[in-house]
């Protein structure tokens, strides 16, 4: 398992980032299961340019939706659907917490605590077919993730972050 730091600041546009979740989620789908994230107090990273007023429509639809009674609020988003896909892209960074499961919910692929904290988990079959996806399209690698070594997983209990 290699850890891919992913924050916004890491980037040198906020939609660089989006596209790189997008590009993961197009290569993962098949090994993924529940995509959820936290829709209370969803805010807009300061950097975000393009879409900015989408985004915002997109969070006023969503505080506007009846919320569930219970202690943890999940909003899970169908990523056969290509609007969700879209949307949970643009989400994932302005949500208290945003996670990508495997099929069984036992590993996080990718995890977002807001804009400052980022974080992909990639088994090495699945980082590979993410970087050979990154590179046909076009897109830089960033240079510590290829760089990055892997590693036995720290069980998510000691992952911190919430």
């Amino acid at each position: 398992m290699t850890t891919l730091p992913a924050e916004l600041d890491r980037f040198g546009r906020v939609e660089e980032a989006f596209a790189l979740l997008e590009v993961f989620l197009e290569v993962a789908r098949p090994r993924f299961g529940a995509v959820v994230l936290d829709p209370v107090g969803l805010q807009l990273p300061e950097a975000l340019t393009d879409d900015r007023a989408l985004v915002q429509n997109l969070i006023e639809e969503i505080e506007q939706e009846p919320r569930a009674k219970g202690r943890v609020v999940e909003r899970g988003f169908d990523m056969d659907d290509e609007q969700a896909r879209w949307d949970y892209v643009r989400l994932a960074y302005c949500s208290s917490q945003a996670t990508v499961w495997s099929s069984r919910q036992r590993t996080t692929y990718f995890e977002a605590s807001g804009s400052h904290k980022a974080t992909y988990w990639l088994p090495d079959s699945l980082k590979a077919e993410y970087f050979d996806a990154l590179a046909s399209r076009g897109w830089a690698i960033p240079e510590d993730w290829l760089t990055a070594v892997a590693k036995r997983p720290k069980p998510w209990w000691k992952r911190g972050g919430r």
